[in-house]
């Protein structure tokens, strides 16, 4: 297959990227740079630096691919801006980028390229959860821009099912982790600039380019005090797109729009992940307790046994080591190299 990734130069989209051309398929990546790495992208795809928002350059994309004999078979979209914080202060950027830049692709899609879509949505769209773990039929109720912004896209995939008969799935995560292994070693991982994840920055910790790391918040209803969060590795992620993308060829997929929870099932508290990387580092890793922040809930965990049972995936990376000792290895090799 043809397979167009936007945000391809991305931490998830450049993992994806590679593994579609590991298993012998074409690959174009559409990328703006805004938050990406050139040196992420795969020496093997073909790069193409332009705004998702474009939708001309992207039609004249789709049409040079039909006219080449080279038509694009689907689009994995990822390209998006990704911070919860920042979409409750400058919520117009996310519904700019995340929401008007994907109407833009698939109009160009409805105007000229494929009708498969894989669309890399977010577990933010339920918000609050009211049940735990979170099931696909959880009700929406996002409680800031960044969830807002994927859940409309959510919602225009509805009516271009409907209307047009674009096929598209959902995949709704939490948070995702470490560097995927290959041949050649760990090349790509887990970095934003300014950081605000929670593994990267313990890691920054154990490299001594962070003091401590800041827990918000000890006195939760959980096992130690502090959140649990759900985790993914970016491998078993990467796997999972491959999957949902071959299902869009199945029956269902064009009856129903696909829609899918990613993630491990239990979920780990913050002083869990801290434990675990000072095991794999094998460094003492400070922290530093402050209060919580507002709207943090105790406990966000998504159900992955639909992806399970109907994708037929399986999470290789199970454990939180395993998770922290491929980050730790790239942010190792990242950091020393400079």
């Amino acid at each position: 297959m043809k397979i167009l990734v936007t945000g391809g130069a991305g931490y998830i989209g450049s993992t994806i990227a590679e593994l579609l051309l590991d298993r012998g398929h074409k690959v174009v990546i559409l990328d703006n740079l805004c938050h990406a790495h050139r040196n992420s992208i795969p020496a093997r795809a073909v790069f193409v630096e332009a705004s998702l928002a474009d939708r001309e350059r992207i039609e004249t994309l789709f049409r040079d691919a039909i006219a080449s004999g080279e038509a694009f078979d689907g689009v994995i979209h990822f390209a998006a801006l990704i911070e919860a914080g920042e979409s409750m202060q400058k919520p117009e950027l996310y519904f700019r980028n995340n929401t008007a830049a994907t109407l833009a692709l698939l109009e160009a899609m409805i105007a000229c390229g494929p009708r498969r879509l894989v669309f890399s949505s977010t577990a933010a769209v339920y918000g609050e959860p009211e049940v735990v773990p979170i099931p696909e039929s959880a009700r929406l109720q996002p409680t800031n821009a960044y969830g807002e912004s994927k859940l409309l896209v959510e919602q225009m995939l509805n009516w271009f099912h409907s209307i047009h008969g674009l096929r598209s799935a959902s995949l709704r995560y939490f948070n995702v982790a470490g560097a995927a292994e290959t041949p050649d070693g760990i090349v790509r991982g887990e970095s934003h600039e300014p950081e605000s994840h929670l593994i990267p920055l313990i890691l920054d910790v154990a490299l001594g380019r962070r003091a401590s790391i800041k827990i918000f918040g000890n006195d939760y209803p959980t096992l130690d005090g502090t959140c649990i969060r759900d985790y993914v590795h970016v491998a078993d992620l990467a796997e999972a797109h491959l999957l949902a993308l071959q299902a869009l060829e199945t029956p269902r997929a064009a009856d129903h729009r696909l829609i899918y929870n990613l993630g491990n099932g239990a979920g780990f508290t913050v002083q869990q992940v801290i434990e675990s990387a000072r095991r794999v580092t094998g460094r003492p890793i400070p922290s530093e307790m402050h209060p919580r922040r507002p709207g943090d809930p105790a406990v966000l965990v998504a159900s992955s046994s639909r992806a399970i049972s109907e994708l037929g995936w399986k999470p290789h990376y199970t454990t939180l080591d395993e998770i922290l000792r491929t980050a730790w290895a790239w942010h190792q090799r990242r950091y020393s190299a400079r």
